[in-house]
C-alpha cells in the first residue's frame, strides 16, 4: 500500500523519467505501481494504459534488463529540490495567481511552517515581479528576523544579486544577497566553532543539551545575520567564541532544568570575571530572541 505522499512522490518521479526520456525506468516503475494495493481504480487504469503504450513504443527499453529496478538506486533518486520545483510549477499551471497568493501569505501571515513553505515554493516560480515584490517588502519594518533571513535565501535561490538594506532592530544592515548561506556549512567557521565548544561540554555534563543548543543557535544566527552583532561574532577571537558558547549553554540548560548555575557554566568555558559583562550581553541577546520567537508563534 502506498501512502498519499508516497504516491505523489512516485507520480512526480514518473513525470521526470518521461520528460528525460528514461523510458526503461518508467516502465519498471509502472510495473511496480501496478503491484501496489489500495489505490483508486483510475490510477491503475492510467498506469496500465501508459505501460502498454511505453512497451509498444519502446520495446528495446522494455526488454533492457539493465534498467530493471534502477529507479530505486540512490543515485537516481529524485532530489527534494526537483520535487519542489515540479510541484510549484504544477500549482502555477493550475492557477496563474498562485505566486500572488504565496506572496500574500509570506507578507501578511505570522511566521510559521506555512510561510516558510510558501517561500520555498516561490524559489521555483519564474517572474521578475516576485523578485521586486519580495525585495521591496523585505526593506520594511516589523518583519521577524527569521522571516527576513528565509526571504533572503529565497531571493538568492531565485538568482537575485546585489545589496539590500534590512531593518534589524534599532539598526540598518546591508546584506549581499548572493552571499546569503543556503546551508549550515556555508556560514563562516566561527558559527560552527561555538557549537563545537558546547558539544565538548555537553558530552561531559549534559548530553541531551547539545541537540537543543544546535536548534537555538542555528535560528539565532539567522536572526542576527548581517547585523553588527553578527559581524562582531565573526571577527572575534577564541575568547569571544567561548563567551557565546557559555551563554548558549547557560540559556539552554536554564530552559531545560529551570535553574541558573551561571558560575558553574562560566567555569566550564573559562569565562573570567573580566569577561562577565560580555557573557551577560550574549545571554540577554539569546534570551531576547527566544522570548520574541515564542511571542510570535
Amino acid at each position: 500500500m502506498l501512502f498519499p505522499k508516497t504516491l505523489d512522490y512516485y507520480q512526480i518521479q514518473l513525470t521526470v523519467m518521461l520528460e528525460s526520456e528514461r523510458y526503461g525506468e518508467a516502465i519498471e516503475l509502472l510495473r511496480f505501481l501496478l503491484l501496489c494495493q489500495g489505490q483508486e481504480e483510475r490510477h491503475y487504469e492510467e498506469w496500465k494504459s501508459l505501460l502498454e503504450w511505453l512497451v509498444t513504443a519502446f520495446p528495446t527499453a522494455a526488454r533492457n534488463g539493465e534498467v530493471e529496478g534502477e529507479f530505486q538506486r540512490e543515485e537516481e533518486d529524485l532530489r527534494e529540490e526537483d520535487m519542489a520545483r515540479i510541484l510549484a510549477k504544477a500549482k502555477y499551471d493550475e492557477d496563474a495567481d498562485y505566486p500572488n497568493k504565496l506572496l500574500h501569505r509570506v507578507m501578511n501571515e505570522p511566521l510559521s511552517e506555512a510561510t516558510i513553505l510558501a517561500l520555498e515554493q516561490l524559489s521555483y516560480l519564474e517572474g521578475s515581479n516576485v523578485d521586486e515584490a519580495l525585495t521591496l517588502w523585505l526593506q520594511g519594518k516589523n518583519i521577524h528576523p527569521l522571516l527576513q533571513f528565509r526571504t533572503l535565501q529565497t531571493l538568492r535561490r531565485r538568482g537575485v544579486q546585489g545589496t539590500i538594506q534590512l531593518i534589524r532592530g534599532p539598526e540598518a544592515a546591508l546584506v549581499e544577497i548572493e552571499s546569503v548561506p543556503l546551508q549550515n556549512e556555508e556560514f563562516p567557521p566561527q558559527v560552527s566553532q561555538v557549537l563545537e565548544r558546547v558539544a565538548v561540554q555537553a558530552e561531559i555534563h549534559e548530553p541531551t543539551l547539545y541537540y537543543f543548543a544546535q536548534e537555538l543557535w542555528g535560528q539565532f544566527v539567522m536572526s542576527i545575520y548581517g547585523s553588527t552583532e553578527y559581524r562582531t561574532l565573526l571577527g572575534g577571537e577564541d575568547a569571544l567564541l567561548d563567551i557565546w558558547a557559555g551563554a548558549l549553554h547557560q540559556m539552554v540548560s536554564e530552559s531545560l532544568n529551570g535553574t541558573r548555575l551561571e558560575e558553574e557554566t562560566r567555569g566550564m568555558y573559562g569565562i573570567t570575571d573580566g569577561m562577565r559583562f560580555q557573557f551577560e550581553g550574549a545571554y540577554r541577546s539569546l534570551k531576547g530572541f527566544v522570548k520574541t520567537s515564542l511571542l510570535d508563534k
